[in-house]
């Protein structure tokens, strides 16, 4: 009785180990679905935010800024700087006598003009000794003073040239009893393509 209860028994045993091995390979089989959903996500993402990235880059690159615009000298035709003999004049000063040494060097925007320049350099200098007469000590000792004079040197060295070019005279203080100043004529304003593009003081001694 003991041996056919013990082989009754025995069939639920051996189905239960059957349940437990279906179990085990169904949680592997989930955990092995679940890995490999896992890695795939894992490397969309990376893909994802390198055609992001690429993205990315070709909208900078179309965003890139507009170029800088081209300086005022051309690197592959330098300025060419053209050195005057320095000048010694008197000046206007009516209390003291007063005189100044000065070096000029014109600027140039390129070589082709510097031919041409050299062949009127008597009227050009001429042009600035009138320029120079006509300061005084205290009109060339500011900043200010300095820079209305070196504009007044580029006009003057460019007319002989054939720019007439008319600058604003300096107003001087009018004496007590004396008669309102006249309103003057507004003037043109000077071309800016002129072949003198600047001046420089090499010296500048004001005595």
């Amino acid at each position: 009785m003991s041996a056919a209860a013990a082989a009754d028994a025995a069939p639920p045993a051996k189905g239960g180990k059957k349940k437990l091995i279906i179990i085990i390979v169904a949680v592997l089989l989930v955990v092995l679905i679940g890995g490999g959903a896992a890695f795939f996500l894992l490397k969309k993402k990376p893909a994802e935010g390198e055609e992001g990235a690429e993205g990315g880059h070709a909208k900078a690159e179309a965003a890139e800024p507009a170029p800088k615009p081209r300086p005022k000298h051309d690197p592959k035709h330098p300025p060419v700087f053209v050195p005057l003999d320095p000048f010694t004049v008197n000046l206007a000063d009516k209390e003291t006598e007063r005189y100044a040494q000065i070096g000029v060097t014109l600027e140039l925007e390129d070589a082709k003009t510097e031919a041409e320049l050299k062949i009127y350099m008597p009227a050009i200098r001429n042009n600035i000794l009138m320029v120079l007469s006509h300061k005084t000590a205290a009109q060339l000792l500011t900043r200010e003073g300095k820079d209305k004079l070196a504009q007044s040197i580029l006009y003057a060295s460019v007319r002989p040239l054939g720019y007439d070019i008319e600058e604003e005279e300096e107003e001087e203080e009018p004496a007590a009893d004396a008669p309102p100043p006249k309103k003057k004529k507004k003037k043109k304003k000077p071309p800016t393509n002129l072949p003198v593009v600047a001046v420089h003081f090499s010296n500048f001694i004001v005595q």
